[in-house]
Parts: C-alpha cells; sequence; structure tokens
C-alpha cells in the first residue's frame, strides 16, 4: 500500500512535485532508489523484480499502488510492479501505454497507476477496479491531486488531511522551493489516525483499518508500514531532484539524486534516527 500527494503544473517553480510514501512488510527484500543502467532511477523490489515509483533521464515518470480490496487477490496474477518499469522503458505517449495496459487489466490484481512525460506535460491515470466496472484512461489535469488505495483522489480521511497540508505549505512558499523536509516533516511523517466513523469500508477489520488511516503507517506483528519517503521535483528548468528516506535494517537514512535529461549524480547516503 503506498500514498502520494502531487501538484502538476500548479506552482510557479515546479512543472511536478510528488510526495509519496511506501508501504510494505519490513521483511520484504527492496533496494533503494538507484540508477539503473537504462537510465532509469528508482528503487526495486527485490522480491519480484519490479517497481512502486521510478523516473527517466528523459522526464518520464510512473509509479503504482495497489487497490485495496483483502481477500480477493489472485495468486499467480502478474505482478503489478512491472507496470512503470513497462512505461519507463518505452517510447509510448501515457495515454498510448494505459490504452496497451487496459486491454490486458484483468492479468493483474488492482491497481491503480499514474504514469507521465514531463517533456510533452502529459499524466494519465488507469485503474482496473472496481471490479465489473470499465478499465478506462483518464487525462490528469492540472492542480493538486492524490492517490492512495482506492481510485484517483478518492476522499479517504489521510488524503484529505494530506492535502490540507499541502495547502498549508503552498500559502507558506508560493513562488519558492518548498524545502524537501518540509514535505517529510510536516506531511510524510504525519502519523495520525483517522476517527472511526471516518474510515473508509474495504474489508479489511475495524483495527487494520484504523492502523493503516495514517499518511504515516505502523503495525507491528508482523512489522509493517511506511519503509519509503520520497519526493521528485521536476523544476521548471528540468532540474530534477529525487530524494528518499528509506528504512534499512531498522535505521533510517537519506539520499539525493539529482540530473537535468543527460546525466545523474548521485549524492554520499546519509544516516538519519
Amino acid at each position: 500500500m503506498c500514498i502520494a500527494f502531487w501538484l502538476l503544473e500548479a506552482h510557479a517553480e515546479y512543472r511536478l512535485l510528488l510526495a509519496l510514501n511506501r508501504d510494505e512488510y519490513h521483511s520484504r527484500p527492496t533496494l533503494p532508489a538507484h540508477r539503473w543502467s537504462d537510465h532509469i532511477i528508482g528503487g526495486r523490489d527485490g522480491e519480484a523484480g519490479g517497481t512502486w515509483l521510478a523516473i527517466s533521464e528523459s522526464g518520464r515518470l510512473a509509479f503504482v499502488t495497489n487497490f485495496r480490496e483483502p481477500g480477493k487477490d489472485t495468486p499467480g496474477a502478474v505482478s503489478r510492479g512491472e507496470l512503470p518499469t513497462l512505461f519507463l522503458k518505452s517510447s509510448k505517449s501515457p495515454t498510448a501505454y494505459l490504452e496497451e495496459v487496459a486491454a490486458r487489466a484483468d492479468k493483474y490484481n488492482g491497481f491503480n497507476l499514474i504514469v507521465a512525460d514531463m517533456n510533452t506535460k502529459e499524466m494519465a491515470y488507469l485503474s482496473n477496479r472496481p471490479r465489473g466496472e470499465p478499465v478506462e484512461v483518464k487525462q490528469v489535469s492540472p492542480g493538486l491531486h492524490s492517490l492512495s488505495n482506492a481510485n484517483l483522489d478518492t476522499p479517504w480521511p489521510k488524503v484529505l488531511r494530506g492535502k490540507e497540508k499541502i495547502e498549508v505549505l503552498l500559502s507558506q512558499y508560493p513562488d519558492q522551493v518548498i524545502p524537501e523536509n518540509c514535505l517529510i516533516d510536516e506531511l510524510l511523517t504525519d502519523s495520525t489516525r483517522a476517527e472511526i466513523s471516518r474510515l473508509p469500508k474495504t474489508g479489511l477489520s475495524e483495527a487494520h483499518e484504523h492502523a493503516f488511516s495514517p499518511i504515516f503507517v505502523y503495525w507491528d506483528n508482523p512489522p509493517y508500514g511506511t519503509r519509503s519517503m520520497t519526493v521528485i521535483a521536476v523544476h521548471k528548468t528540468g532540474q530534477t531532484t529525487f530524494y528518499e528516506k528509506y528504512l534499512e535494517d531498522g535505521i533510517w537514512k537519506d539520499h539525493k539524486l539529482s540530473f537535468s535529461l543527460s546525466s545523474v549524480v548521485e549524492g554520499d547516503d546519509l544516516k538519519s534516527s
């Protein structure tokens, strides 16, 4: 499970500003964000080999979240983590790529997929859930958006809470760069749980719905929750940064990668408490 918030062509400084949390079992093998051999930057799922979020040097970006429907996953389904990877390695437009995915969407368990080309300024969305509804490509308009484990901009409490926090940051930094640490500290580490009466009803127990209702998630038996927090900033100039704070062997670390369409420079890993 994950949650993402982003500004698309809605700030004087950015083409795109994306803040995303990845939630996963702490025991699942994972590689933090790094430069792949094919000029793509992102983390890797060490079990299935795909990714939840990545961006290419040419400005193609993709991320995926699971659609929450407990007990309904099909064993042996194609890994959802291949969906971002295949887009980043293709030359198709976001819409054309998602139309291809829509034709085979039943091969995957429930997903939400965002793909974008920062050069053409096109962003598109596809989900294969809820079951029984048409699988249709939708264009993502400029503005503030969020995606969790329901459809795009579904007003779950943590989605609304996160958007409110971003609006506050926008009022503080209307025309300036929003510091990454502000997005991490004010948004992505928010562990406030929703009121019981406002919880979505997805089929989980009330205890699990409540535990998974914050932006930053933690469940201790077995250890599960937010394992990485990422801020991607694509500036109007084309300069792009990929900042990631991630959990490794029980220690929070962080690093930043930056590029301007042709080369990537990786900063030193920094240990964080």
